[in-house]
């Protein structure tokens, strides 16, 4: 079972690859749960529409109990402990997806991506088309509780 804390950031980044023009977020999906409301997940995003400059303004967080989430989220954590990130950290987009995911629990620390992107070089680790798969399955989730 996933611990009561934790945090996910899922950042969905035209240009991650690098590039001339630095990356542009086109979306930002923040789900928290702490032990200062244990019972709720809070889940913030902010998107980009196509040919605009930058992100929406962050709507109100949406409350989700966490009972109805935590099956979910318990899925993403199994998923991410399988999956390898880039070496060194930021170099290369291994899932080839234009997606950084950070999750942090008591259990789990992982992240894909640098903050500001990959910077273009080789990464050491590369991903099977399985893991490519299960990451694939992982922004579902993250998408599916967002909705």
């Amino acid at each position: 079972m996933a611990p009561s804390e934790f945090f996910v950031v899922l950042r969905q980044i035209t240009g991650i690859t690098g590039g001339f023009a630095p990356p542009t977020p086109s979306a930002v999906y923040t789900l928290t749960a702490s032990s200062d409301n244990p019972s709720i997940v809070l889940i913030q995003s902010q998107t980009r529409e196509d040919g605009t400059p930058s992100l929406s303004e962050p709507l109100a967080p949406k409350e989700v109990q966490k009972s109805s989430a935590q099956s979910k989220i318990d899925e993403l954590e199994a998923i991410l402990k399988q999956l390898p990130v880039e070496q060194p950290t930021g170099s290369q987009d291994i899932y080839g997806l234009d997606t950084s995911i950070f999750f942090g629990s008591n259990d789990l620390q992982w992240r894909n991506g640098g903050p500001q992107g990959c910077g273009g070089g080789y990464s050491e680790v590369q991903a099977t088309d399985e893991q490519k798969e299960l990451f694939k399955k992982a922004i579902g989730i993250v998408e599916t509780l967002v909705a």
